[in-house]
């Protein structure tokens, strides 16, 4: 049984904060990146923070589960989203849940997970025949992040900053590294890519927003670039199926 404090994780820390004003945009860009492969039926939400992806994902999908670890983010996210929203209080090793969905969102979670391997593989029990499973994560690459290594604020790329940590991270992945975890638990990659090139840091993105220095065009345009160069983007995403998986209807 875990000993984490899934309450205390999502707390602002020292070293950095927990959630930004860019991450609201980032969620609609990666909404707007997985459309072609969603799928109509039962959801699965892994992990909501505070409900702002629940929220989307509750104007989408009729039949919207959640499942989260930390009890005190659920009241918030329930709060949020009304009673539409079906929830589990859980971790994903001990939850036990019907093969009955047909789209599961881990965002933003794999990253968080002490098991990677043990919880992607426990996935293919819930996914419904045709189903499909979207991953995105923070990624190592980002030039914001490559740029503080080279200022020496990290150590390298893929490390784990403090702040990280503290809010309960133990990887950083690359696209590639990303594609090898959920390979490696049994999944058939059907698309990979990459959301929202990322020139600056999340505390740099929200201050040149506020301040007018950027504005709707350019982030829509770092978007678009995104798409050219995944490798490069804020976050990195592959949409998994079962490796006998007949089409996915969208």
């Amino acid at each position: 049984m875990s000993t984490r404090d899934y309450n205390k994780e999502f707390q602002d820390n020292a070293h950095r904060s927990y959630f930004y004003d860019f991450d609201s945009r980032l969620r609609r860009y990666m909404l707007d990146s997985f459309g072609p492969w969603l799928a109509e039926g039962p959801t699965l939400e892994m992990g909501c923070f505070e409900g702002a992806f629940t929220a989307l994902f509750a104007e989408r999908f009729a039949d919207l589960t959640v499942i989260e670890a930390a009890s005190d983010l659920i009241e918030v996210t329930r709060n949020k989203v009304g009673s539409g929203v079906s929830f589990v209080c859980s971790t994903f090793e001990e939850a036990e849940l019907p093969p009955r969905f047909a789209n599961i969102f881990l965002i933003h979670t794999l990253e968080h997970l002490d098991d990677r391997q043990a919880v992607l593989k426990r996935i293919h029990s819930w996914l419904a025949p045709g189903g499909r499973l979207f991953i995105a994560v923070p990624n190592a690459n980002a030039p914001s992040r490559q740029i503080a290594v080279k200022m020496g604020l990290i150590e390298h790329n893929s490390a784990v900053t403090e702040g990280e940590r503290l809010h309960g991270h133990r990887v950083t992945y690359t696209l590639d590294t990303l594609d090898h975890e959920v390979r490696s638990a049994g999944w058939r990659v059907s698309q990979r890519g990459g959301v929202f090139f990322k020139p600056l840091a999340n505390f740099q993105l929200d201050k040149a927003l506020e301040t007018q220095l950027i504005d709707d065009r350019f982030m829509d345009a770092c978007h678009a670039l995104g798409m050219v160069y995944p490798d490069l983007c804020a976050s990195v995403f592959v949409i998994c199926e079962q490796p006998s998986s007949p089409k996915a209807t969208v």
